[in-house]
């Protein structure tokens, strides 16, 4: 009989206790979400540190409330939580997206605001969800990673998965190559925010250069992103700066429209 593979909490634990002694990482066979049992802890009170995996989700969320699938061994998903207190929390997506994609590829892509790419299909997510007790900020990131191909009934975007680049990469592996990087992000950004992140975050922006729409109705050609993590996009009554919102991609067309 193969024993199951175990989850490196003990190896992920020891390269982060010595910034963060109070840190904890803790294991779940199943969960309705990572984000949301985190979510509950921080309005109860708990501010330690923690890392929260599970093999499987029931109702894992993406943003503006989507279902994330989660199945044992063929998606990677966690979140984390820390106390966190930085001077502007803009970027905070982009500077998660950014540390996930340098820990794992090359060719892994970053699409504004808050997902991995692979070959214009979507690769990971990213939720990001704060509670503030006492006059303190708990954040709690979540990420969600294709590892194995699946289905795209449903799905906005076409699913990628991390076995076509990485063939040989499992969950197990996946959390220990991305979670020690991911918490040392977090803390720097608390102190540096994201202006430091920018150039790197253009260097895999896969929107830069192409038509997009937004949700609130902006139309335009992405120029990249400011140094708060703004998206810039150029449209027919000059440039904006988009903060928040729905990104899709639109067909090419005459270089003269928008």
């Amino acid at each position: 009989m193969i024993s199951p593979i175990a989850w490196p909490a003990e190896a992920i634990w020891a390269q982060i206790f010595p910034l963060l002694p109070d840190f904890t990482v803790e294991v779940l066979p199943t969960i309705d979400s990572t984000n949301s049992e985190l979510m509950r802890r921080a309005r109860a009170g708990q501010q330690e540190p923690s890392l929260l995996v599970a093999d499987q989700q029931t109702a894992g969320r993406g943003r503006m409330g989507r279902v994330w699938q989660s199945q044992p061994g063929d998606s990677l998903t966690f979140s984390i939580s820390l106390p966190l207190a930085p001077q502007d929390w803009s970027g905070l997506s982009l500077a998660v997206g950014l540390s996930l994609a340098e820990s794992l590829h090359p060719d892994i892509g970053l699409k504004w605001p808050n997902d991995l790419w692979f070959q214009d299909r979507k690769l990971g997510g990213i939720l990001v969800e704060a509670a503030s007790m006492g006059g303190r900020s708990q954040v709690v990131v979540g990420v969600g990673l294709n590892i194995r191909p699946r289905s795209a009934d449903g799905l906005n975007t076409a699913p990628a998965a991390l076995a076509e680049l990485l063939p040989d990469l499992t969950a197990h592996a996946c959390l220990a190559r991305v979670a020690p990087p991911l918490i040392k992000t977090l803390l720097a950004f608390e102190a540096e925010g994201f202006a430091p992140l920018q150039a790197r975050f253009e260097s895999r922006d896969v929107l830069k250069g192409r038509r997009v729409d937004t949700s609130d109705g902006q139309l335009g050609l992405a120029l990249g992103v400011g140094r708060t993590g703004a998206l810039r996009l150029q449209t027919a009554t000059g440039v904006q700066d988009i903060v928040s919102a729905e990104v899709s991609v639109r067909p090419l067309k005459s270089e003269n429209t928008f």
